[in-house]
């Protein structure tokens, strides 16, 4: 049973040139069809390390992880009349990582933050990603 957290994740690899580059996918027409980082309900009893790790394999197949970084921000929403509170984190993977995607999305692109920033739809997944990368100093 789901709670009324959420996880919003933005997994990260680091370029040779020392930048950065974050994965967002485009959900389908059928949910939307917006850009988005991994978002996720957090279920009860699980924490929200194992919340993140469970929807990065479900919803694209990723399981190895260098780190997983808490952002240390939160905000609040309300969705078709449920309360949520979307935690923000960061998964960087290693450069070589693969994505299988699940039948909520049907692209991928991994993309620079400013880039992202063009192509996120809401504004709490920009600012979500604005404050990740404040905690990592880029």
């Amino acid at each position: 049973m789901r709670t009324e957290n959420q996880i919003e994740v933005f997994f990260y690899k680091r370029l040779p040139d020392g930048q950065h580059s974050f994965l967002l996918m485009k959900r389908v027409p059928e949910r939307g069809g917006f850009w988005q980082p991994l978002t996720g309900g957090v279920e009860q009893g699980e924490t929200f390390e194992e919340a993140v790790k469970r929807e990065a394999f479900e919803e694209t197949g990723i399981t190895e992880m260098v780190e997983v970084v808490d952002s240390n921000y939160h905000y609040e929403f309300t969705d078709e009349g449920r309360h949520h509170v979307e935690y923000i984190f960061g998964v960087e993977v290693p450069a070589n990582t693969n994505v299988r995607l699940s039948h909520e999305h049907d692209d991928f692109r991994w993309v620079g933050k400013e880039e992202a920033l063009q192509l996120l739809k809401w504004p709490g997944n920009k600012e979500g990603l604005r404050k990740f990368c404040e905690r990592l100093g880029i």
